[in-house]
């Protein structure tokens, strides 16, 4: 791992990889999303890979990562996530994410 990476984003690796043997071995609630810059960026914990990814909120990458995960089945608490960080943040911008997300088809069909 590169020497330039965060103590939260190595703890984070180390949580994902911890339940890489077909179960999750975590204390506590999973979380997905770690807010960032007052919801301008976020990193995302990927229990599929294992990996947690740092990206905007607005970009691409935060797009594919969540489609990613709504594949693999966590979709729903994904959204609920996103939904109490608007309830938690209303400043942060957190609705406008769930609401670009759910047009562009990251927790299914298009609504």
């Amino acid at each position: 791992m590169a020497n330039n990476t965060s103590k939260t984003a190595r703890a984070s690796v180390r949580a994902g990889q911890a339940g890489q043997n077909g179960g999750l071995s975590v204390l506590g609630e999973f979380k997905y999303l770690i807010p960032l810059n007052k919801g301008k960026h976020a990193y995302i914990r990927n229990l599929v890979s294992g990996k947690t990814v740092h990206c905007a909120t607005d970009s691409d990458k935060f797009l594919d990562e969540i489609k990613g995960l709504t594949e693999a089945g966590h979709g729903e608490k994904i959204r609920l996530e996103l939904d109490s960080l608007g309830e938690s943040f209303p400043d942060q911008g957190w609705a406008d994410t769930t609401k670009r997300l759910a047009e562009a088809g990251a927790f299914g069909s298009a609504e």
